[in-house]
């Protein structure tokens, strides 16, 4: 509920995870603090490389984020 609320104001940590194939766009949050995201990201990072998504970047990014969240 604190996420979702940090959310709406725009305070909530997100990551953007680009993949090269597939050619996709990932966001991954919310999280209240930029150290839980970084702690909880390499699970999903890893998730993405055994599905076999190759040339993944992300960056992580402080915003108010909505539905979609794959392009």
């Amino acid at each position: 509920m604190i996420r979702n609320f940090g959310n709406k104001l725009g305070l909530a940590w997100w990551a953007k995870i680009e993949t090269e194939k597939p050619n996709t766009i990932y966001w991954y949050g919310p999280f209240i603090t930029r150290r839980s995201l970084k702690k909880n990201m390499s699970s999903f990072i890893n998730d993405l490389s055994s599905e076999g998504a190759i040339n993944i970047k992300h960056s992580l990014v402080r915003c108010k984020k909505e539905e979609p969240l794959t392009f």
